[in-house]
């Protein structure tokens, strides 16, 4: 019988638990912490979380070691990171690919993204933006949809891999426009170039950060940008929602996650941390240098945001017949 003895037992138990979350809060951290970034050095998803790591170690007098296990499209660092110790001490740095395109990409995955995480605050987001080849007919986006249409099938687009972003940005405009777009994948964005350039896959989604490059060669031509808004680092290409597919809009988005049971005042901590190395000088201006949009959003709306990321990206996978072996 439940007496009120163990009543309070329970009660003392709990605050008790309760105080030692709020100390061990208030000791954090005491050691390095390590960010796991689940792709090789030198992409995207590494400079980003080295700049952020950088600022983070300044802020918390700790080192932040960045330690790369890429594998099996992100699987493996994610999976890892699910794994490690729930004290704040291992962090996943985390993105459209392993947070939201994986779970629907992969028949069966290591990891859940919901289940196995929680979000300790996000870095950055960064547009894709749409380029043909310089002697593409096409001079719009409308005028790429009515070809497509004209000509079913017949207009290639590139990508660097199947399920990559260049790929599912691609597979999204075709089901938000209409246009009956061939898709050829290609091993990474420098193999896809060659042949975007020649003009025998006109048609490119690529990141905006590494599309810069070659649209300031004048070797491709930017007909849209694929963000909410149009970038300062090309203020006269409009979005594709403007340009003529209303509602269109892709980025590829990072943060930061812990493993699901880290204690709630160290993950609070940790989002404050964040919070506040995205919004130093340095990294912002870093962040808009590289095309991207420096975020800056509540702790709360985090996992809700993926969540409606997850569903989005799994519609897409399922009406383009995606898959991966």
């Amino acid at each position: 019988m439940f007496s009120r003895f163990h009543a309070a037992a329970l009660a003392v138990a709990f605050v008790t638990s309760l105080a030692s979350s709020a100390l061990f809060a208030q000791e954090f951290p005491a050691r390095p912490i390590t960010i796991i970034v689940p792709q090789p050095p030198g992409g995207g998803t590494d400079i980003i979380t080295r700049i952020v790591g950088h600022q983070l170690s300044e802020q918390l007098k700790q080192p932040v070691v960045i330690e790369n296990r890429p594998g099996a499209g992100t699987v493996v660092g994610s999976a890892a990171a699910a794994h490690a110790s729930p004290d704040g001490y291992t962090l996943l740095a985390g993105l459209t690919a392993n947070m939201a395109v994986n779970p629907s990409l992969f028949k069966k995955l290591a990891y859940d993204p919901v289940r196995d995480f929680t979000p300790v605050g996000m870095m950055a987001e960064f547009p894709f933006v749409l380029v043909v080849s310089k002697n593409f007919p096409a001079q719009s986006v409308k005028e790429l949809i009515a070809l497509a249409k004209a000509k079913p099938g017949e207009i290639n687009f590139a990508s660097a891999g199947i399920g990559t972003g260049q790929h599912l940005s691609g597979e999204l405009f075709k089901l938000m426009s209409g246009a009956n777009l061939t898709h050829v994948p290609y091993r990474g964005a420098s193999a896809a170039y060659t042949d975007v350039i020649a003009g025998r896959t006109p048609v490119f989604f690529d990141n905006l950060a590494s599309a810069l490059g070659q649209i300031k060669a004048g070797t491709v031509r930017p007909l849209a940008v694929t963000g909410n808004e149009r970038s300062p680092l090309l203020p006269n290409v409009p979005t594709v929602a403007e340009a003529g597919v209303p509602g269109y809009q892709n980025y590829v988005w990072f943060g930061l996650w812990a493993p699901k049971k880290t204690p709630r005042p160290i993950v609070e901590k940790i989002y404050a941390q964040v919070r506040k190395a995205v919004a130093a000088p340095a990294v912002k201006q870093r962040i808009l240098a590289d095309a991207g949009v420096p975020m800056d959003m509540p702790l709360a709306d985090i996992e809700p945001y993926v969540k409606a990321e997850i569903a989005k990206w799994a519609n897409v996978v399922k009406r383009a017949h995606i898959s991966v072996k």
